[in-house]
């Protein structure tokens, strides 16, 4: 799919920076899963929630850089490890809120947003 949505993106990033609102603008481009690398016979590949990409731009995010890996075959992540827990929190950094401070009792257990795990990735960060 990237074919189809690679000219509109760059025409909305283009706009965004000409309109000065890159820099205050989080962009995240996810799918539900990864893909497996492998076939499913003939019905395509499978969900795959060992690795996967997303990728994130503008609103305070470093440019330019891809974090983490996965094995040779694009299975499993190995480099980098980021759990949704991370992303999350790492989101919630950039929107100006600390994922720990939302933090609430209910049922006798601390719950947030990021469950109680999460941690920020500063270093895909300006």
């Amino acid at each position: 799919m990237a074919a189809a949505v690679d000219q509109p993106i760059a025409a909305l990033i283009r706009d965004l920076k000409a309109r000065g609102l890159y820099d205050s603008t989080l962009l995240i481009f996810a799918g539900e899963f990864g893909r497996t690398p492998f076939a499913q016979g003939s019905l395509g590949r499978d969900h795959n929630p060992q690795g996967f990409s997303i990728w994130l731009a503008g609103g305070g995010v470093r440019g330019g850089m891809a974090y983490g890996a996965t094995d040779e075959f694009g299975y499993r992540a190995v480099e980098n490890v980021v759990s949704i827990h991370d992303l999350h929190a790492t989101i919630l950094y950039l929107m100006g809120m600390d994922h720990e401070r939302l933090t609430y009792r209910w049922g006798g257990r601390d719950l947030r947003l990021t469950d109680v795990y999460g941690n920020v990735l500063h270093d895909c960060l300006t």
